[in-house]
């Protein structure tokens, strides 16, 4: 969720360059005989838009997600580790040592376990998150005070940090339970508990009741906030000062790296919320023994017992390298299915 919430913010500064372009034009070759047609066709387009944004942006968080999928597994397996192991075994583990594990007991298709439930959470889960934003930065627009400072940078900026951080909260909560049910299956090793995303679900309300597919939910909700909150004032303060001193470079070469930037500044920042939300959708599961009975606060404080202040970045390695080629990924799949779209929806 970390990485779509970076993509979304550097889709829609793409998005305000190509709109200001495209109104240059408008205004140079367009005319007051023709503004009503130019008018409806913009009307269309921009409905266009909107639709091949949501479908653009679920292909491409998907297919983001499942070309880094080994290096997210390591990381949920680096987080989970302090749980059931015992920390003088934890010094040892690297993660060459993890992923030789897996290949030698798991075989190479185990890197990408639980990746289907991924795609079937990252779907809805972009889709609300870029629907949700809008329709935030609209109604945030509509407040007085910001209304009457709107051009104003900082006023913006509010609108982005609070419009985006109450999408984030929205699309993690509507889809949090397929976000549980992919941690569980990627998790497991060589005990097979969970045989899919149905008998998931089902073996998770039957052991631990309704609820038990929300465990780990105010972890989520408090690090998602922080997080894009993070990734929209580091990157829009990197792109702002890149495009100040080199303002003829290129857009998705500043984008790209103003994201990836953003996105090590914002894991760095949030990991230990992400970790201890993963370590509370694994209580109880396939049956084991409750390790934290106690609320968020409780656990904080017996990692940082039990483990130290390094628990908390307990896989934070593999999280950095997949930042890179995931934002990567997703930010030219975005881009290369609008563009089809778009293709296809003039030829109609």
């Amino acid at each position: 969720m970390q990485t779509e919430a970076r993509v979304s913010v550097m889709m829609e500064g793409g998005q305000r360059a190509l709109s200001s372009a495209h109104g240059g034009v408008v205004s140079v070759e367009g005319g007051a005989r023709n503004f009503a047609s130019k008018k409806q066709q913009s009307l269309q387009q921009s409905q266009i838009g909107t639709v091949s944004q949501l479908l653009s942006g679920g292909v491409a968080g998907a297919f983001s997600k499942t070309c880094t999928a080994p290096l997210a597994r390591l990381t949920i397996l680096f987080q989970v580790q302090g749980m059931h192991s015992d920390v003088a075994l934890l010094k040892k583990a690297s993660i060459w040592h993890e992923a030789s594990r897996i290949i030698h007991e798991e075989g190479i298709r185990a890197f990408w376990k639980g990746n289907l439930v991924t795609i079937a959470h990252r779907l809805p889960y972009s889709s609300i998150n870029f629907y949700a934003y809008e329709h935030y930065k609209k109604l945030l627009h509509m407040v007085p005070s910001l209304e009457h400072r709107r051009d104003r940078m900082s006023a913006d900026l509010l609108v982005h940090f609070l419009g985006g951080g109450l999408a984030g909260i929205t699309a993690a909560s509507t889809t949090y339970p397929l976000d549980l049910v992919r941690t569980r299956l990627a998790a497991q090793t060589n005990v097979i508990y969970y045989k899919g995303i149905w008998h998931t679900l089902r073996t998770i309300c039957r052991d631990e009741g309704f609820l038990g597919l929300y465990k780990g939910l105010g972890a989520t909700i408090l690090g998602v906030g922080p997080n894009i909150a993070i990734s929209f004032s580091v990157y829009e303060s990197l792109r702002s000062f890149w495009q100040s001193r080199r303002p003829h470079d290129s857009t998705v070469l500043v984008s790209l790296t103003c994201g990836s930037l953003s996105g090590i500044a914002s894991s760095t920042a949030t990991f230990p919320l992400d970790l201890v939300r993963r370590r509370k959708q694994l209580e109880g599961a396939g049956g084991r023994a409750r390790v934290y009975t106690t609320g968020l606060v409780g656990v904080f404080r017996h990692i940082l017992r039990t483990e130290g202040f390094r628990g908390f970045y307990r896989g934070i390695l593999p999280e950095y390298y997949k930042v890179v080629p995931g934002v990567g990924i997703c930010f030219m799949t975005y881009e290369t299915l609008k563009s089809l779209l778009a293709d296809a929806s003039s030829r109609l």
